[in-house]
């Protein structure tokens, strides 16, 4: 039997599927979470994944399976590492996110590739994916972002597969399916520090997570003063070329109800293909 998968970001179009598969309108029983960290995740994922989708899930006869990078070599060998982790790590020059350049270019970038492509792939494998008999494995684009299917380069073990494309859904469709289905909305999945982050969405953090905003703040200043010991030109982690505490203001406070609303565009489907 071919292993079917799907590839769960834990935001709006993954939930979606994760709905649609409990009411058995598409065929899959397994997906699959590529943690980044932790320390890395944006921790309202976290909590959804652990307090909504996994008891649904449960409920339903569906199986998350949370993975995580472990490297065979070098300093994490046998252990799992995190993408703040790696970054932090004392004597690290490896910068795994797109950081924005001074001109707001973004740099290369290894994150999606390292914590969340390769962990599905390794466990595919370990289930018996190959070459001649690749797995299946749902993305969750919706109509929307039919754009971003060109973006998606399957692995030679893997068949990717667009279940809300096919059964014409938007986001707007995936939200209201959501909440006909008794569940909350999830946050936008992403981490919290990604430099892939709108410039509204860094005010709304400023606002609204602080202590996560001031965590980036940290962050972006620990990059930077190991890029002056090497001599190197700062980077920064949105697209203004300039310290995040300097280039963001805190957004206003919002005249509605925000549940529910947008945060960073990112890993919604679990490979970050943005």
């Amino acid at each position: 039997m071919k292993l079917r998968v799907v590839s769960f970001g834990g935001g709006v179009q993954s939930v979606a599927l994760l709905v649609l598969a409990a009411q058995q309108i598409i065929d899959y029983s397994t997906f699959l979470f590529a943690n980044v960290g932790a320390d890395s995740e944006n921790p309202g994922t976290l909590r959804y994944l652990y307090d909504v989708a996994r008891p649904f899930a449960r409920t339903h006869g569906l199986e998350i399976h949370e993975l995580h990078r472990v490297p065979t070599r070098g300093h994490f060998a046998g252990r799992v590492e995190t993408l703040y982790g790696r970054m932090t790590r004392p004597g690290s020059r490896s910068l795994p996110i797109p950081v924005r350049m001074a001109n707001g270019a973004p740099g290369t970038r290894s994150c999606t590739a390292d914590f969340k492509i390769r962990p599905i792939g390794k466990w595919l494998r370990s289930q018996g994916a190959s070459r001649d008999n690749p797995a299946a494995v749902a993305i969750g684009f919706s109509t929307d972002e039919i754009h971003r299917c060109n973006r998606k380069k399957a692995q030679p073990f893997e068949i990717p597969e667009y279940p809300l494309i096919d059964l014409g859904m938007s986001r707007a469709d995936c939200h209201a399916l959501i909440t006909q289905a008794g569940l909350p909305v999830p946050p936008k999945s992403a981490c919290w520090f990604c430099p892939f982050r709108r410039l509204a969405s860094w005010a709304e953090a400023r606002r609204d997570e602080p202590d996560l905003f001031w965590r980036a703040v940290d962050l972006e200043r620990t990059l930077n003063h190991r890029r002056d010991e090497l001599g190197r030109d700062h980077v920064y982690l949105s697209r203004l070329g300039r310290p995040l505490d300097e280039a963001i203001a805190e957004a206003q406070p919002p005249l509605f109800d925000p549940a529910g609303a947008d945060g960073p565009p990112s890993c919604d489907e679990g490979h970050c293909w943005t």
